[in-house]
């Protein structure tokens, strides 16, 4: 049996009093995360050596004096918030010595960006009873959905987006052993903006691109908001209207994104897909808004995940490779091939290429040659499938690992 942890993110549907109560818990949270952080940096200055544990101590003996109105709350809700400002400081400083830039020094928590609320898996501090999440000092709480995973809840963190209400758990779960054997093909995924994702089978995969389908009505809630007065009633209404359509835009994308990968992940035990610099890309004014309306880099990193969980192995192949330029047939590499050009015929062989399908079999072709196949039923062997030729033939392996990089200098 394997172990891991997933996360179930499930809406909550509180009352009038309990969604005042989280609303106190963000708050809490904030309040709690940005005094620690406070303290740490006056600590410091003053040649001290301020650490999570010392601060969580402090912090519980002058709150009953200073901040009596904190203990009405769940008591994990700011130990959790000062353990954070331990976390972000070690990440901090790994990243110093390992020369990351930028370092990514802790910053103070502004109201209604990212509010939250952990709470950690002590006695009494959150229990499930079906479609009901018992929480301290709040009570239980009704869900949309109970929750699915089978195992051991590490924690619970509420959330708000666009004005509705979340629980994230974190579950300790036990998966079956993995076959030894695994018969599912390899494939090759080439990702674009006017078709998603494009197949080594030839399948092409249309992309719902909600931007693109909101963005008049998005432009028009922009404008309006934009005249309202500052701290006014009717600009809080209008933000409230924003975030709901900016939440529906993104619900979208995520929804399409994680059916779409977990069938891919299903489908296929060795996955090739490109290392694309979707930071450079985005700096490009004229497709920066299509390239976001696809999400490239959460395609892969869930297609990267969810292979591994289901024992395939993918392949991160440089985005240096001429995928689009190279000829599946016979190799013939071509100069010039503008992003206009969507079908081209190979000057040696003769063979009329789909711009995309070409790409998506030369990525299949390169996960193939690199020898990561799960094992030698999986994936076919050399010359099976639609990948025809491959320079190298992949060598039959059990599964070491899930993510292969590949690069060309």
């Amino acid at each position: 049996m394997r172990t891991l942890i997933k996360t179930h993110r499930i809406e909550l549907k509180p009352n009038a009093a309990q969604a005042a109560i989280f609303r106190q818990c963000v708050g809490a949270s904030r309040f709690a995360y940005n005094w620690a952080l406070a303290e740490w940096q006056r600590q410091y200055q003053a040649g001290e050596k301020p650490n999570e544990a010392a601060l969580r101590r402090q912090f519980n003996a002058i709150k009953p004096v200073e901040f009596p109105w904190i203990l009405d709350l769940p008591k994990s809700v700011p130990q959790q918030a000062i353990k954070n400002v331990g976390t972000a400081f070690t990440n901090f400083f790994r990243r110093v010595r390992e020369g990351i830039k930028p370092a990514g020094y802790p910053q103070f928590k502004k109201p209604f960006k990212r509010d939250g609320a952990r709470m950690d898996n002590g006695p009494g501090t959150f229990s499930f009873d079906g479609k009901r999440i018992k929480l301290a000092k709040i009570g239980r709480v009704k869900m949309r959905e109970p929750l699915r995973f089978d195992g051991e809840p590490r924690s619970a963190t509420l959330s708000r987006e666009a004005g509705r209400w979340f629980v994230s758990v974190p579950v300790l779960v036990s998966l079956p052993d993995l076959p030894v054997v695994d018969t599912r093909p390899s494939a090759g995924i080439d990702l674009g903006i006017g078709t998603a994702a494009t197949l080594s089978t030839g399948e092409k995969i249309d992309g719902p691109k909600p931007l693109k389908r909101y963005l008049r009505a998005l432009k028009r809630l922009s404008r309006q908001h934009s005249r309202k007065v500052k701290g006014s009633n009717n600009r809080r209404k209008s933000a409230a209207r924003l975030a709901k359509l900016h939440a529906r835009i993104a619900n979208i994308r995520k929804d399409w994104t994680h059916k779409t990968t977990t069938a891919l992940t299903g489908r296929f035990a060795l996955i090739g897909v490109e290392n694309l610099n979707v930071k450079g890309m985005m700096a490009n004014d004229k497709l920066a808004r299509s390239i976001s309306d696809v999400g490239f880099y959460e395609f892969r990193r869930q297609v990267e995940y969810k292979a591994a969980l289901s024992g395939g192995v993918v392949v991160v192949i440089d985005r240096w490779f001429p995928s689009s330029k190279t000829c599946n047939h016979c190799g013939c590499y071509r100069e010039s091939l503008p992003l206009s050009v969507r079908e081209w015929t190979c000057a040696e062989c003769g063979a009329v290429h789909d711009r995309d399908v070409n790409a998506a079999l030369n990525l299949q072709r390169v996960a193939l040659a690199s020898g990561s196949c799960p094992d030698s039923k999986a994936c076919g062997e050399a010359g099976s499938g639609r990948s025809r030729k491959t320079p190298v033939k992949p060598a039959s392996m059990k599964q070491e690992i899930n993510l292969v990089s590949i690069g060309y200098g």
